[in-house]
């Protein structure tokens, strides 16, 4: 075996042939290891380990070595005999292969550009490429809907229903009777999904505004003419009154007036437009309801009179604070000489509440001790006393208006005296009894002012006047 490794070690070598005899020593890590190995092979004195180890290092030099030839096939394959490689730049250096050419160099490939040419560093398609508009799909995992322009999100409300909607309708009816804003209720109702019931707001607010008060009437009227043709159209109006005319014997049984109320609010909608000018001709001679009858003769009657439409605008009347100072004083004055008469305070105080004026009642205070004043007699000053503790009793007259009422009456007496000599002892007594039954307070009582008695000449003071 010593004989033919020198053999071919000194045998000459062929052209192109490659020699692996001064390769550095990096490419062979184990060459030492294997001179040692052959020489223990030639002596034969391997053990079976190291025979396995070098079997495998054997194995691994060859895959090595079969590695490097196939890079270097693949290189001197690109290159032709002139040295220029294909489709290269003919100004380019002969035999150098340019790192950015794009071509395949693994030796597997045909020898064509890498994605056709759309490859490499910020190249973003082929040369020509055209690229539209994609639309989003919904099934990437990456699909954003809140991200999409058009996406138009709406809020879905129920509708409500028949049971309900009484329920839902009262709070803003009753509300609105306090703040008096008929926008208000419209953007209220905008916000309930009413559907084919919507026609049920106007029967639920009249029936409220029937078992209310006068003020109450006037402002669901205004409210029906602000809505009608917004919110409700008149064939939705004329529907609910039709059904309030259908439901007037439950309607008298909770207000027995319901009939002539009715039939104002009638007569109030057709003259603002709200209800078809032939509602009432649509009912001739179809009624069998006594209590429909009546209603349907007072609107009649309402819009018969001359200067109907423009008299009905103040068929419930002007409310509460509206009216005139004067206009409420008088028929304070008058409430009052009707109590002297009758002596029924059950009537004077369902007067005093239909006047709807709580923050002018001091009025009646003060009307009523000018009465006490400028009558003869203790019946007038009791009859008052009664009528004023009824009012304290029941809630009527707060604290507030009956102390600012008998304040007046202290500011002005000086002024009473020249109509009333006797003012002053008047006024005491009068004070004194209703302090004694709990009308006014003491410290009201104290601040009743009086006048001294007139001292003469012979008792020693000149004639002054005691302070």
């Amino acid at each position: 075996m010593a004989t033919q490794v020198d053999a071919w070690s000194s045998a000459p070598q062929a052209d192109g042939a490659v020699t692996l005899d001064h390769q550095p020593e990096a490419s062979c890590p184990y060459s030492d290891d294997d001179d040692g190995l052959d020489e223990a092979e030639v002596n034969g004195n391997w053990t079976p380990q190291e025979k396995a180890l070098h079997e495998a290092r054997l194995k691994a030099k060859a895959k090595r070595r079969l590695r490097r030839s196939s890079s270097r096939n693949s290189t001197s394959e690109s290159v032709s005999e002139s040295g220029e490689t294909p489709g290269g730049d003919p100004h380019a250096v002969k035999g150098k292969v340019h790192n950015n050419d794009r071509k395949s160099r693994t030796g597997k490939g045909r020898g064509l550009p890498k994605k056709g040419g759309a490859g490499g560093k910020g190249v973003w398609g082929a040369p020509g490429m055209v690229y539209e508009a994609e639309e989003p799909d919904v099934r990437d995992p990456n699909y954003d809907e809140a991200a999409q322009g058009d996406t138009v999100y709406e809020t879905v409300v129920p509708e409500v229903e028949e049971k309900e909607l009484e329920k839902m309708v009262n709070p803003i009816v009753l509300e609105y009777f306090e703040h008096g804003d008929t926008k208000e209720v419209e953007v209220l109702l905008k916000e309930l999904n009413l559907g084919q019931h919507k026609y049920e707001f106007t029967s639920v607010a009249v029936s409220l505004s029937l078992e209310g008060k006068a003020s109450h009437r006037e402002l669901t009227s205004r409210l029906l003419s602000d809505l009608s043709g917004k919110m409700l159209t008149q064939g939705e109006m004329a529907h609910a009154f039709d059904k309030m005319l259908k439901e007037l014997p439950d309607l008298i049984l909770d207000t027995p007036e319901a009939p002539q109320m009715l039939g104002q609010f009638i007569a109030r909608g057709i003259a603002d437009h709200v209800l078809p000018m032939n509602f009432l001709d649509s009912y001739k001679g179809k009624v069998d309801c006594e209590h429909a009858r009546v209603t349907l003769d007072r609107a009649a009657v309402l819009l018969s009179m001359k200067k109907g439409m423009i008299g009905l605008d103040n068929v419930w009347g002007v409310g509460g604070g509206l009216r005139p100072v004067k206009h409420l004083v008088k028929k304070m004055n008058l409430l009052l000489k009707e109590y002297l008469i009758s002596g029924d305070v059950s009537e004077a105080e369902r007067c005093l509440r239909d006047l709807e004026v709580p923050h002018f009642h001091h009025e009646l205070v003060y009307e009523a001790i000018v009465m006490v004043l400028e009558s003869n007699g203790d019946t007038a000053s009791h009859m008052m006393m009664k009528l004023l503790q009824s009012f304290w009793k029941t809630g009527l007259i707060t604290v507030d208006q009956m102390n600012r009422g008998f304040q007046r009456v202290y500011d002005e007496l000086h002024e009473i005296c020249l109509d009333v000599p006797h003012a002053h002892p008047i006024m005491e007594a009068f004070v004194d009894l209703c302090y004694q039954e709990s009308v006014i307070t003491k410290q009201l009582r104290d601040a009743c002012p009086f006048r001294g008695r007139k001292r003469f000449v012979s008792e020693g003071d000149g004639g002054l006047i005691k302070n």
